[in-house]
Protein backbone atom coordinates (compact mmCIF):
# COMPACT_ATOMS: atom_id res chain seq x y z
CA UNK A 1 0.00 0.00 0.00
CA UNK A 2 2.80 2.41 0.94
CA UNK A 3 4.76 1.52 -2.16
CA UNK A 4 1.85 2.22 -4.48
CA UNK A 5 1.05 5.52 -2.72
CA UNK A 6 4.58 6.91 -2.85
CA UNK A 7 5.13 5.70 -6.40
CA UNK A 8 2.11 7.59 -7.79
CA UNK A 9 2.88 10.96 -9.46
CA UNK A 10 0.56 12.99 -7.20
CA UNK A 11 1.99 11.58 -3.98
CA UNK A 12 5.51 12.10 -5.33
CA UNK A 13 4.76 15.78 -5.91
CA UNK A 14 3.19 16.18 -2.46
CA UNK A 15 6.09 14.52 -0.70
CA UNK A 16 8.59 16.63 -2.62
CA UNK A 17 6.75 19.86 -1.79
CA UNK A 18 6.39 19.09 1.91
CA UNK A 19 9.99 18.00 2.22
CA UNK A 20 11.30 21.13 0.47
CA UNK A 21 9.25 23.42 2.76
CA UNK A 22 10.39 21.59 5.88
CA UNK A 23 13.96 21.65 4.71
CA UNK A 24 13.96 25.41 3.97
CA UNK A 25 12.35 26.21 7.34
CA UNK A 26 14.71 24.19 9.51
CA UNK A 27 17.86 24.26 7.40
CA UNK A 28 17.98 27.15 4.91
CA UNK A 29 20.14 25.43 2.36
CA UNK A 30 20.50 26.50 -1.18
CA UNK A 31 18.23 25.08 -3.83
CA UNK A 32 21.22 23.67 -5.62
CA UNK A 33 21.67 21.29 -2.72
CA UNK A 34 18.58 19.36 -3.85
CA UNK A 35 20.32 18.44 -7.05
CA UNK A 36 22.06 15.15 -7.31
CA UNK A 37 25.85 14.89 -7.16
CA UNK A 38 25.90 13.98 -10.85
CA UNK A 39 24.48 17.36 -11.86
CA UNK A 40 27.00 19.37 -9.79
CA UNK A 41 30.36 20.19 -11.18
CA UNK A 42 33.48 19.62 -9.15
CA UNK A 43 33.83 23.35 -8.54
CA UNK A 44 30.22 23.67 -7.32
CA UNK A 45 30.54 20.71 -4.99
CA UNK A 46 33.79 22.06 -3.53
CA UNK A 47 32.21 25.48 -3.03
CA UNK A 48 29.17 23.96 -1.37
CA UNK A 49 31.32 22.03 1.08
CA UNK A 50 33.27 25.14 2.00
CA UNK A 51 30.14 27.23 2.55
CA UNK A 52 28.73 24.61 4.94
CA UNK A 53 31.79 24.19 7.06
CA UNK A 54 33.26 21.38 5.02
CA UNK A 55 30.33 19.04 5.51
CA UNK A 56 29.38 16.99 2.48
CA UNK A 57 25.64 16.46 2.87
CA UNK A 58 25.43 14.02 -0.01
CA UNK A 59 28.20 11.70 1.09
CA UNK A 60 27.40 11.82 4.81
CA UNK A 61 23.80 10.69 4.35
CA UNK A 62 22.37 13.61 6.41
CA UNK A 63 19.97 14.60 3.64
CA UNK A 64 18.84 10.98 3.26
CA UNK A 65 18.07 10.65 6.96
CA UNK A 66 16.30 14.01 6.99
CA UNK A 67 14.18 13.06 4.00
CA UNK A 68 13.37 9.71 5.60
CA UNK A 69 12.07 11.33 8.78
CA UNK A 70 10.01 13.81 6.76
CA UNK A 71 8.38 11.05 4.76
CA UNK A 72 7.67 9.10 7.93
CA UNK A 73 5.96 12.09 9.55
CA UNK A 74 4.06 12.93 6.38
CA UNK A 75 2.71 9.41 5.93
CA UNK A 76 1.75 9.16 9.60
CA UNK A 77 -0.01 12.53 9.86
CA UNK A 78 -1.27 13.50 6.37
CA UNK A 79 -1.75 10.22 4.55
CA UNK A 80 -3.31 8.40 7.56
CA UNK A 81 -1.28 5.20 7.37
CA UNK A 82 1.90 3.87 8.83
CA UNK A 83 4.91 2.96 6.69
CA UNK A 84 5.40 -0.66 5.85
CA UNK A 85 7.81 -2.94 7.63
CA UNK A 86 10.33 -2.63 4.81
CA UNK A 87 10.45 1.16 5.30
CA UNK A 88 10.64 1.06 9.10
CA UNK A 89 13.53 -1.41 9.06
CA UNK A 90 15.47 0.57 6.44
CA UNK A 91 18.04 3.30 7.08
CA UNK A 92 16.90 6.62 5.68
CA UNK A 93 15.43 7.51 2.36
CA UNK A 94 18.13 6.00 0.20
CA UNK A 95 17.51 2.46 1.46
CA UNK A 96 13.76 3.05 1.55
CA UNK A 97 13.71 4.16 -2.03
CA UNK A 98 15.93 1.23 -2.93
CA UNK A 99 12.94 -0.94 -1.97
CA UNK A 100 11.33 0.12 -5.26
CA UNK A 101 14.19 -1.19 -7.37
CA UNK A 102 17.77 -2.19 -7.55
CA UNK A 103 18.96 1.26 -8.64
CA UNK A 104 17.08 3.20 -5.97
CA UNK A 105 14.96 5.74 -7.86
CA UNK A 106 14.42 8.96 -5.93
CA UNK A 107 11.17 10.87 -5.59
CA UNK A 108 12.44 13.69 -7.78
CA UNK A 109 12.85 11.60 -10.89
CA UNK A 110 16.61 11.21 -10.72
CA UNK A 111 18.64 8.29 -9.49
CA UNK A 112 20.65 8.11 -6.32
CA UNK A 113 24.32 7.26 -6.25
CA UNK A 114 24.91 4.14 -8.35
CA UNK A 115 25.44 0.84 -6.57
CA UNK A 116 27.92 -1.72 -7.65
CA UNK A 117 27.05 -5.30 -8.51
CA UNK A 118 27.69 -6.59 -4.97
CA UNK A 119 25.47 -3.94 -3.37
CA UNK A 120 22.59 -4.64 -5.76
CA UNK A 121 22.85 -8.37 -5.10
CA UNK A 122 22.83 -7.87 -1.33
CA UNK A 123 19.88 -5.47 -1.64
CA UNK A 124 17.83 -8.02 -3.60
CA UNK A 125 18.67 -10.75 -1.10
CA UNK A 126 17.67 -8.55 1.83
CA UNK A 127 14.24 -7.78 0.41
CA UNK A 128 13.47 -11.18 -1.15
CA UNK A 129 12.51 -12.73 2.19
CA UNK A 130 10.19 -9.82 2.99
CA UNK A 131 8.54 -10.01 -0.41
CA UNK A 132 8.09 -13.74 0.01
CA UNK A 133 6.51 -13.21 3.43
CA UNK A 134 4.09 -10.67 1.98
CA UNK A 135 3.19 -13.06 -0.84
CA UNK A 136 2.60 -15.98 1.52
CA UNK A 137 0.36 -14.16 3.98
CA UNK A 138 -2.68 -13.78 1.64
CA UNK A 139 -2.56 -17.50 0.81
CA UNK A 140 -2.68 -18.37 4.49
CA UNK A 141 -5.68 -16.09 4.97
CA UNK A 142 -7.53 -17.71 2.06
CA UNK A 143 -6.86 -21.16 3.47
CA UNK A 144 -8.21 -20.13 6.83
CA UNK A 145 -11.42 -18.81 5.27
CA UNK A 146 -12.35 -22.08 3.54
CA UNK A 147 -15.67 -23.56 4.55
CA UNK A 148 -15.42 -26.52 6.90
CA UNK A 149 -16.30 -29.85 5.34
CA UNK A 150 -19.87 -30.89 5.97
CA UNK A 151 -20.65 -34.30 7.34
CA UNK A 152 -20.83 -36.71 4.45
CA UNK A 153 -24.08 -38.55 3.93
CA UNK A 154 -24.21 -42.29 3.49
CA UNK A 155 -25.42 -43.76 0.21
CA UNK A 156 -27.39 -47.00 0.01
CA UNK A 157 -28.56 -49.02 -3.00
CA UNK A 158 -32.26 -49.74 -2.67
CA UNK A 159 -33.11 -51.09 -6.14
CA UNK A 160 -31.61 -52.70 -9.24
CA UNK A 161 -32.76 -53.31 -12.79
CA UNK A 162 -30.99 -55.30 -15.49
CA UNK A 163 -31.44 -56.23 -19.13
CA UNK A 164 -28.60 -58.61 -20.04
CA UNK A 165 -27.84 -61.67 -22.16
CA UNK A 166 -27.93 -63.83 -19.01
CA UNK A 167 -31.32 -62.68 -17.78
CA UNK A 168 -33.73 -59.76 -17.55
CA UNK A 169 -34.86 -60.51 -14.02
CA UNK A 170 -32.66 -59.86 -11.01
CA UNK A 171 -32.99 -63.32 -9.51
CA UNK A 172 -32.40 -65.09 -12.83
CA UNK A 173 -29.46 -62.81 -13.60
CA UNK A 174 -27.85 -63.41 -10.20
CA UNK A 175 -28.30 -67.16 -10.26
CA UNK A 176 -26.85 -67.43 -13.77
CA UNK A 177 -23.81 -65.47 -12.65
CA UNK A 178 -23.30 -67.82 -9.71
CA UNK A 179 -23.62 -70.87 -11.97
CA UNK A 180 -21.21 -69.46 -14.55
CA UNK A 181 -23.72 -69.31 -17.39
CA UNK A 182 -22.25 -67.55 -20.42
CA UNK A 183 -24.34 -65.09 -22.39
CA UNK A 184 -22.14 -65.29 -25.50
CA UNK A 185 -23.64 -67.02 -28.54
CA UNK A 186 -23.88 -66.69 -32.29
CA UNK A 187 -25.26 -63.42 -33.60
CA UNK A 188 -28.84 -63.73 -34.83
CA UNK A 189 -29.81 -60.09 -35.42
CA UNK A 190 -28.17 -59.96 -38.89
CA UNK A 191 -26.14 -62.08 -41.28
CA UNK A 192 -22.50 -61.89 -40.16
CA UNK A 193 -21.05 -64.63 -42.35
CA UNK A 194 -18.65 -62.11 -43.97
CA UNK A 195 -17.05 -61.21 -40.65
CA UNK A 196 -14.32 -63.29 -38.99
CA UNK A 197 -16.11 -62.79 -35.65
CA UNK A 198 -19.65 -64.14 -35.55
CA UNK A 199 -20.29 -64.31 -31.81
CA UNK A 200 -21.39 -61.71 -29.26
CA UNK A 201 -23.32 -61.23 -26.03
CA UNK A 202 -26.62 -60.52 -27.74
CA UNK A 203 -29.85 -59.86 -25.86
CA UNK A 204 -32.58 -62.18 -27.07
CA UNK A 205 -36.31 -62.32 -26.36
CA UNK A 206 -36.49 -58.75 -25.17
CA UNK A 207 -39.88 -57.07 -24.89
CA UNK A 208 -40.87 -53.54 -23.85
CA UNK A 209 -44.51 -54.39 -23.19
CA UNK A 210 -45.74 -52.71 -20.05
CA UNK A 211 -42.60 -50.57 -19.73
CA UNK A 212 -42.34 -48.36 -22.82
CA UNK A 213 -45.04 -46.83 -25.00
CA UNK A 214 -45.45 -48.70 -28.33
CA UNK A 215 -44.98 -45.51 -30.38
CA UNK A 216 -41.66 -44.76 -28.73
CA UNK A 217 -40.56 -48.39 -29.07
CA UNK A 218 -40.68 -48.09 -32.86
CA UNK A 219 -38.67 -44.87 -33.02
CA UNK A 220 -36.09 -45.19 -30.27
CA UNK A 221 -32.76 -46.97 -30.42
CA UNK A 222 -32.34 -50.20 -28.52
CA UNK A 223 -29.96 -48.67 -26.00
CA UNK A 224 -32.74 -46.26 -25.02
CA UNK A 225 -35.31 -49.03 -24.78
CA UNK A 226 -33.02 -51.04 -22.51
CA UNK A 227 -32.48 -47.96 -20.37
CA UNK A 228 -36.17 -47.12 -19.98
CA UNK A 229 -37.09 -50.71 -19.18
CA UNK A 230 -34.34 -51.37 -16.65
CA UNK A 231 -34.85 -47.97 -15.03
CA UNK A 232 -38.47 -48.67 -14.25
CA UNK A 233 -37.54 -52.13 -13.06
CA UNK A 234 -35.07 -50.59 -10.60
CA UNK A 235 -37.78 -48.30 -9.24
CA UNK A 236 -40.14 -51.22 -8.82
CA UNK A 237 -37.42 -53.23 -7.08
CA UNK A 238 -36.75 -50.32 -4.73
CA UNK A 239 -40.41 -50.01 -3.75
CA UNK A 240 -40.93 -46.67 -5.51
CA UNK A 241 -44.56 -47.12 -6.49
CA UNK A 242 -46.87 -44.51 -8.00
CA UNK A 243 -48.03 -43.46 -4.53
CA UNK A 244 -44.43 -42.99 -3.37
CA UNK A 245 -43.58 -41.20 -6.61
CA UNK A 246 -46.30 -38.63 -6.02
CA UNK A 247 -44.80 -37.74 -2.64
CA UNK A 248 -41.21 -37.38 -3.87
CA UNK A 249 -39.48 -34.02 -4.18
CA UNK A 250 -38.72 -34.52 -7.87
CA UNK A 251 -36.34 -31.57 -7.90
CA UNK A 252 -34.07 -33.70 -5.68
CA UNK A 253 -34.27 -36.82 -7.85
CA UNK A 254 -31.84 -37.21 -10.74
CA UNK A 255 -30.84 -39.55 -13.54
CA UNK A 256 -27.21 -40.16 -14.52
CA UNK A 257 -27.00 -42.93 -17.11
CA UNK A 258 -24.24 -43.12 -19.68
CA UNK A 259 -23.49 -44.87 -22.93
CA UNK A 260 -20.21 -45.54 -24.70
CA UNK A 261 -21.58 -45.72 -28.26
CA UNK A 262 -25.02 -44.13 -28.09
CA UNK A 263 -27.73 -44.76 -30.67
CA UNK A 264 -25.69 -46.39 -33.40
CA UNK A 265 -28.64 -48.25 -34.93
CA UNK A 266 -30.74 -45.09 -35.38
CA UNK A 267 -27.83 -43.22 -36.93
CA UNK A 268 -26.93 -46.10 -39.24
CA UNK A 269 -30.54 -46.35 -40.43
CA UNK A 270 -30.52 -42.61 -41.12
CA UNK A 271 -27.42 -42.98 -43.31
CA UNK A 272 -29.06 -45.79 -45.27
CA UNK A 273 -32.21 -43.70 -45.72
CA UNK A 274 -30.14 -40.74 -46.89
CA UNK A 275 -28.93 -42.81 -49.84
CA UNK A 276 -32.49 -42.59 -51.15
CA UNK A 277 -33.55 -39.16 -49.92
CA UNK A 278 -33.37 -37.02 -46.81
CA UNK A 279 -37.16 -37.22 -46.67
CA UNK A 280 -36.82 -40.90 -45.72
CA UNK A 281 -34.72 -40.12 -42.66
CA UNK A 282 -36.08 -40.48 -39.14
CA UNK A 283 -36.65 -36.92 -37.85
CA UNK A 284 -35.42 -38.07 -34.44
CA UNK A 285 -32.21 -39.64 -35.73
CA UNK A 286 -29.93 -36.88 -34.43
CA UNK A 287 -31.28 -36.52 -30.86
CA UNK A 288 -31.82 -40.26 -30.48
CA UNK A 289 -28.21 -40.93 -31.48
CA UNK A 290 -26.70 -38.83 -28.67
CA UNK A 291 -25.47 -40.63 -25.57
CA UNK A 292 -27.42 -38.48 -23.10
CA UNK A 293 -30.82 -38.87 -24.77
CA UNK A 294 -31.65 -42.12 -22.97
CA UNK A 295 -31.02 -40.51 -19.58
CA UNK A 296 -33.07 -37.47 -20.62
CA UNK A 297 -35.98 -39.59 -21.87
CA UNK A 298 -36.10 -41.55 -18.61
CA UNK A 299 -36.05 -38.34 -16.56
CA UNK A 300 -38.87 -36.83 -18.65
CA UNK A 301 -40.89 -40.03 -18.35
CA UNK A 302 -40.54 -39.99 -14.55
CA UNK A 303 -40.83 -36.23 -14.18
CA UNK A 304 -37.55 -36.01 -12.27
CA UNK A 305 -35.93 -32.58 -12.41
CA UNK A 306 -32.68 -33.14 -10.50
CA UNK A 307 -29.21 -33.60 -12.04
CA UNK A 308 -29.57 -35.19 -15.46
CA UNK A 309 -26.64 -35.81 -17.78
CA UNK A 310 -24.57 -38.57 -19.30
CA UNK A 311 -20.94 -39.69 -19.09
CA UNK A 312 -19.20 -41.52 -21.93
CA UNK A 313 -15.89 -43.15 -21.00
CA UNK A 314 -15.87 -46.35 -23.08
CA UNK A 315 -15.98 -49.49 -20.95
CA UNK A 316 -15.81 -47.50 -17.69
CA UNK A 317 -18.96 -45.47 -18.43
CA UNK A 318 -21.18 -47.16 -15.84
CA UNK A 319 -18.52 -46.90 -13.13
CA UNK A 320 -18.15 -43.16 -13.57
CA UNK A 321 -21.90 -42.66 -13.66
CA UNK A 322 -22.34 -44.55 -10.39
CA UNK A 323 -19.49 -42.61 -8.78
CA UNK A 324 -20.84 -39.21 -9.80
CA UNK A 325 -24.37 -40.12 -8.78
CA UNK A 326 -23.11 -41.14 -5.33
CA UNK A 327 -21.25 -37.82 -5.05
CA UNK A 328 -24.47 -35.92 -5.76
CA UNK A 329 -26.10 -37.69 -2.84
CA UNK A 330 -23.09 -37.31 -0.53
CA UNK A 331 -22.96 -33.56 -1.12
CA UNK A 332 -26.65 -33.25 -0.30
CA UNK A 333 -27.69 -32.15 -3.79
CA UNK A 334 -30.12 -35.02 -4.28
CA UNK A 335 -31.97 -37.65 -2.28
CA UNK A 336 -32.37 -40.23 -5.03
CA UNK A 337 -30.40 -41.06 -8.20
CA UNK A 338 -30.84 -43.59 -10.99
CA UNK A 339 -27.42 -44.45 -12.40
CA UNK A 340 -25.81 -46.99 -14.69
CA UNK A 341 -24.99 -47.57 -18.35
CA UNK A 342 -26.47 -48.97 -21.54
CA UNK A 343 -25.11 -49.97 -24.96
CA UNK A 344 -26.38 -51.75 -28.05
CA UNK A 345 -23.54 -51.84 -30.58
CA UNK A 346 -24.17 -55.28 -32.12
CA UNK A 347 -24.97 -54.06 -35.62
CA UNK A 348 -22.93 -54.42 -38.84
CA UNK A 349 -21.13 -51.09 -38.45
CA UNK A 350 -20.33 -51.75 -34.80
CA UNK A 351 -19.08 -55.28 -35.39
CA UNK A 352 -17.14 -54.22 -38.47
CA UNK A 353 -15.42 -51.37 -36.64
CA UNK A 354 -14.16 -53.59 -33.85
CA UNK A 355 -13.11 -56.30 -36.31
CA UNK A 356 -11.15 -53.74 -38.32
CA UNK A 357 -9.04 -52.84 -35.28
CA UNK A 358 -8.51 -56.56 -34.54
CA UNK A 359 -9.90 -56.33 -31.03
CA UNK A 360 -12.57 -59.07 -31.13
CA UNK A 361 -12.16 -62.74 -30.37
CA UNK A 362 -12.49 -65.13 -33.30
CA UNK A 363 -13.17 -68.20 -31.18
CA UNK A 364 -16.46 -68.85 -32.97
CA UNK A 365 -16.43 -72.58 -32.29
CA UNK A 366 -16.32 -72.12 -28.51
CA UNK A 367 -18.31 -68.99 -27.60
CA UNK A 368 -18.41 -69.79 -23.87
CA UNK A 369 -14.62 -69.51 -23.67
CA UNK A 370 -14.19 -66.71 -26.16
CA UNK A 371 -14.02 -63.87 -23.63
CA UNK A 372 -10.55 -63.90 -22.11
CA UNK A 373 -7.63 -61.48 -21.75
CA UNK A 374 -6.87 -59.65 -25.01
CA UNK A 375 -9.97 -61.17 -26.65
CA UNK A 376 -12.95 -58.83 -26.49
CA UNK A 377 -16.54 -59.84 -27.10
CA UNK A 378 -19.29 -57.32 -27.87
CA UNK A 379 -22.21 -57.21 -25.45
CA UNK A 380 -25.67 -55.72 -25.43
CA UNK A 381 -26.50 -54.99 -21.83
CA UNK A 382 -27.96 -52.54 -19.42
CA UNK A 383 -27.66 -52.41 -15.66
CA UNK A 384 -29.01 -49.71 -13.39
CA UNK A 385 -28.84 -48.93 -9.68
CA UNK A 386 -31.23 -46.87 -7.59
CA UNK A 387 -29.15 -45.03 -5.04
CA UNK A 388 -30.61 -43.07 -2.14
CA UNK A 389 -29.41 -41.18 0.88
CA UNK A 390 -29.41 -43.37 3.99
CA UNK A 391 -31.04 -40.60 6.05
CA UNK A 392 -33.73 -40.18 3.41
CA UNK A 393 -34.45 -43.91 3.37
CA UNK A 394 -34.70 -44.04 7.16
CA UNK A 395 -36.94 -40.99 7.14
CA UNK A 396 -39.26 -42.63 4.64
CA UNK A 397 -39.29 -45.74 6.82
CA UNK A 398 -40.25 -43.55 9.83
CA UNK A 399 -37.26 -44.75 11.83
CA UNK A 400 -36.06 -41.23 12.61
CA UNK A 401 -32.37 -41.67 11.70
CA UNK A 402 -30.56 -38.63 10.33
CA UNK A 403 -27.07 -40.04 9.78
Amino acid sequence: MAASSVASPLCTWLVAACMSVACEKDHPLKSSMFQTPKRLSRWAKRRLQCSNGGVDYFSSGWISSFYGSSIHNLMSSCLAFEPCEAYSSSKGLSSSLAFFGDNGFSLFGSKSSPMNHRQRRMNRAAHSDKNMAVAVKPAAEVTAKKKPLTKQRRVVVTGMGVVTPVGHDLDVFYNNLLEGVSGISEIEAFDCAQFPTRIAGEIKSFSTDGWVAPKLSKRADKFMLYMLTAGKKALADGGVTEDVMSELDKARCGVLIGSAMGGMKVFNDAIEALRISYRKMNPFCVPFATTNMGSAMLAMDLGWMGPNYSISTACATSNFCILNAANHIIRGETDMMLCGGSDAAIIPIGLGGFVACRALSQRNSDPARASRPWDIVLFQTFSLLLGQSFSYVMKCANLGSTT
